[in-house]
């Protein structure tokens, strides 16, 4: 890359290690790159040809999970490296045990990239949704190792699209294939002279049906909430949603919650306990309080049948608890940008969110078919709740085109499985790397 990108990494880097001095999620981070070159050596010794699979966080991990879960299963002979830019999806998947090794992707500086490369040692690169490292892109390129992004999605607004964005544009030739979301960012990407485009579709569609399918059971679900009218759940809240539903839920004592922080420690659970007007238990308290009881399967003991909301403080289970409501609420749409909606639109319910989505082709599609609704204050959450909750046909036939909606979707996962690895199993390259087994310092 040009010594403008260079410069602009150097300093990124710099602005990073800068904020480890306070933030531990970011120290987690550096201190974690330092030890990619050994996890590398360690894990993955002399076999060269891993497919390398690369994610900037858990979410867009959770997009190539189907794709490295099947490719383990129909080809377990090939060894498969899994990086991670974010603490978020590394420190949570590091011990994944459908890959051979976990790392974090150190910075995108040439002499990085070349000692990575050279200690990894890919066959194949697949890139998921988002992250376009251009020294990254260009070496790979160099090596004659094939390439890939898949789930990835364009917006007009994107640097790549920008009359001074020629830098940015040159990293998408990089790749020898992008599998994409939607028809828009194939058209997008053709005005600008790209044309190795194929429209797969989103393999979060695949995923979350794979994780309906294969939920467990949480002791005493689904007895929870059976006294009250309606279920709500809300996923990765943050408290600026909590400001939005949290008054809602009080003025509605014929509905049961469940309520799945995004971040949370023992000081966040207990203010959040304490917002409510109703006996509310966090997770951990409810399962200890069944397994004492030794009650056969579906009974409550007397006390916890009063117990009207339920906090989780334990990460992994929201997925699983989704199929226990009737509507949800998905968190961060007054923040950042919402979180996973499909996860519970596969369940088959309505689907409610904040404000902030315009980067997600999701909430606008289940928006259109009637499965997802947008609000921006107090007020709009009210009616749209009071809406759902007081008809059960409005209730029953949003959830239905939610329900729909995934079902409509599914396949991306088969399709550039097929690409990849049926069709062309030609284009894994053979290694072409130089090992550096000296210096194990980034």
């Amino acid at each position: 890359m040009n010594q403008l990108y260079n410069t602009g990494i150097k300093l990124y880097e710099l602005a990073a290690r800068a904020a480890a001095l306070r933030s531990a999620k970011v120290h987690k981070m550096i201190r974690g790159q330092r030890r990619t070159l050994d996890i590398l050596r360690r894990r993955l010794g002399n076999r060269p040809g891993c497919i390398w699979f690369h994610a900037s966080s858990l979410g867009e991990f959770e997009q190539g999970r189907p794709m490295i879960e099947r490719l383990r299963r129909e080809h377990p002979e090939k060894p498969i490296l899994l990086s991670f830019f974010s603490p978020s999806g590394f420190e949570v998947r590091k011990n994944y045990p459908f890959v051979d090794a976990v790392v974090y992707l150190p910075f995108d500086t040439p002499k990085r990239v070349k000692k990575f490369l050279d200690a990894a040692r890919p066959s194949m690169a697949i890139f998921i949704k988002y992250e376009f490292w251009g020294n990254y892109l260009h070496e790979l390129r160099r090596r004659g190792i094939p390439t890939y992004i898949i789930s990835s999605i364009f917006r007009p607004g994107q640097r790549f699209f920008r009359s001074i964005g020629g830098m940015f544009r040159k990293m998408l030739r990089c790749f020898d294939r992008l599998y994409v979301q939607d028809e828009r960012s194939r058209r997008l990407l053709k005005v600008i002279g790209v044309e190795n485009v194929t429209v797969a579709g989103d393999t979060r569609f695949d995923r979350v049906t794979d994780v309906m399918h294969s939920t467990v059971d949480i002791p005493g679900f689904p007895g929870f909430g059976e006294k009250f009218k309606l279920r709500f759940i809300a996923g990765s809240s943050w408290e600026a949603d909590e400001d939005i539903y949290v008054p809602w839920l009080n003025a509605h004592e014929n509905v049961s919650f469940i309520i799945a922080p995004h971040e949370f420690n023992e000081t966040r659970l207990e203010a959040l306990r304490n917002r409510f007007n109703a006996p509310v238990a966090l997770l951990s308290e409810w399962v200890r309080e069944i397994k004492r009881a030794n009650l056969p399967a579906g009974e409550l003991p007397a006390h916890l049948k009063q117990v009207r909301g339920i906090i989780i403080d334990s990460f992994g289970k929201l997925s699983s608890l989704y199929r226990y409501a009737d509507i949800a609420y998905i968190g961060g749409g007054f923040g950042n940008g919402i979180h996973n909606l499909n996860e519970a639109a596969v369940y088959g319910m309505p689907v409610v969110f904040g404000p902030n989505h315009a980067k997600f082709k999701e909430a606008s599609d289940l928006i259109d078919c009637g499965g997802g609704f947008s609000i921006a204050s107090k007020e709009e959450l009210n009616h749209t709740l009071n809406i759902l909750t007081g008809s059960p046909s409005a209730l029953q036939q949003a959830g239905a085109a939610a329900g729909k909606y995934i079902r409509d979707n599914l396949g991306a996962t088969d399709l550039i499985y097929r690409d990849l690895f049926c069709k062309a199993e030609e284009t894994i390259a053979p290694d072409t790397s130089v090992e550096n087994a000296d210096d194990n310092r980034l």
